[in-house]
């Protein structure tokens, strides 16, 4: 049987690049919704005490955990139900397919951090190191 392009061996750690590229890419949602940067000038905060206030908490913080590998599969599980229910109440509404109601990219950090939760941060996380202590 053929080799891939990539050695299999290489699978744990292209988990914890893909990780920390997408827990970046997902907190820079949630930093623009809590502190409008990154921003083209046009971004406005968010009110706290609010469904997106929520969000934006979770996104921030929540991708900040995912993106150290810290707590990795409890963040991962919870912001996968934050993506979740970010589809359902704001974008499926608009149409059953995701490119006409713009939900492309929460369905993929959806069940991104789906997997997340379920394989772990990879070896390249706070979590790993941990566990070498132990």
């Amino acid at each position: 049987m053929k080799a891939g392009i990539i050695p299999a061996s290489w699978s744990p750690r292209l988990l914890s690049v893909a990780r920390i590229v997408i827990a970046f890419l997902y907190m820079s949602h949630g930093m623009q919704k809590l502190f409008a940067f990154p921003s083209d000038g046009k971004a406005e905060t968010v009110t706290l005490m609010t469904i997106f206030g929520a969000a934006g908490i979770i996104e921030t913080f929540g991708g900040g955990l995912i993106l150290l590998g810290l707590g990795t599969r409890w963040a991962a599980f919870i912001c996968s139900g934050e993506m979740a229910v970010a589809y359902f109440m704001f974008h499926a509404p608009r149409s059953f397919w995701p490119i006409l109601n713009h939900g492309e990219i929460v369905v993929a950090f959806c069940f991104f951090f789906l997997y997340v939760a379920a394989a772990g941060p990879g070896p390249w996380s706070v979590d790993a190191a941990l566990m070498k202590k132990e």
